[in-house]
């Protein structure tokens, strides 16, 4: 694929278009242990009293009240059931020798499979690494049939993006869109639909940094609007600088951050070591810097997005 043919947009234009492919999930009456962690997607009344609110995530309490009321079911929009797919001929699964020094060991379906169901989805991981556009399609057309949602991702290098997309391409009565966000340290993403269901699919760049700063991005806010949740962005923080930091014109930076202080003053300090993966577990923010800001300085505030606490 010529890649100066490659459209760039915005984050927000590709997030929307990514939404617009999200529509919520057709409500079900769940057994209560389902229902857990979906939205709640009718109130619930005792007679004249709402006990419950729609639009809310179904907790613990939540089960055990409509239990202590005799329901044994809730209406709620299911989780969704997201697939996840690596793809190419240099990945080799954990556990197995790397034969090369192309070799890569595979790790974005592990860490992608595990961020969509801190979304609230379903996820199904495929153990299979398909090397070619046979291989792909065939597990591809394989999970269809049990998908909301299909999240690929290939190689460090993109290498395997081309094949990916001729395969999407193939599957598509529309085609899938190529795009790169205005974002750094990112890649090509492919979205659009495929099969006779028209399911989604988003093709991640294959750096896993770089796929996973586009699962926080791009994938969970889909999870989140299929859900039904009320608002599927990250909550955001207001946060001042430890240290000065530069940003490269043009670019929407996410910087992975560390945090300390209390609720009223936060602190963010951008971690070391930024195109290490290890800084992702480290990391509690990614603070967020607009394409028209280059330079901040110490003590200046700054949007934080928060990521899952790895404290307990």
């Amino acid at each position: 694929m010529d890649q100066s043919a490659v459209t760039e947009v915005s984050v927000e234009d590709l997030l929307n278009d990514l939404l617009e492919l999200a529509h919520p999930l057709e409500p079900l009456e769940l057994p209560l242990l389902d229902a857990h962690g979906a939205t709640l997607a009718e109130d619930v009344f005792l007679g004249d009293r709402k006990v419950l609110s729609a639009g809310n995530a179904i907790r613990s309490t939540h089960i055990g009240l409509a239990a202590s009321l005799g329901l044994n079911r809730l209406p709620a929009r299911p989780h969704p059931r997201v697939v996840i797919i690596s793809a190419g001929d240099d990945l080799v699964e954990p556990g197995y020798r790397l034969q090369d020094n192309d070799d890569e060991f595979e790790s974005n379906s592990w860490m992608l499979t595990t961020a969509v169901r801190e979304a609230g989805a379903t996820a199904y991981r495929v153990h299979a690494i398909p090397e070619n556009e046979t291989e792909l399609r065939t597990v591809i057309e394989d999970q269809m049939v049990r998908a909301d949602l299909i999240v690929l991702s290939g190689e460090t290098h993109d290498e395997s993006f081309d094949f990916i997309t001729n395969v999407l391409n193939s599957l598509s009565d529309t085609g899938v869109t190529t795009a790169i966000p205005k974002m750094g340290d990112t890649g090509r993403h492919n979205y659009g639909t495929i099969g006779p269901d028209r399911i989604p699919v988003v093709t991640l760049p294959g750096e896993p940094i770089a796929a996973y700063i586009s699962a926080e991005i791009f994938i969970r806010p889909m999870i989140r609007t299929m859900i039904g949740a009320g608002n599927p962005l990250r909550r955001k923080i207001k946060a001042t600088l430890r240290d000065a930091l530069d940003s490269p014109a043009g670019t929407r930076s996410f910087l992975r951050a560390s945090l300390s202080g209390t609720a009223s003053k936060m602190e963010a300090a951008v971690l070391a070591n930024q195109n290490e993966l290890f800084t992702l577990a480290d990391a509690q923010g990614l603070i967020m810097i607009s394409e028209s800001i280059t330079h901040l300085a110490a003590g200046d505030a700054v949007d934080v997005m928060l990521l899952e606490s790895n404290k307990h």
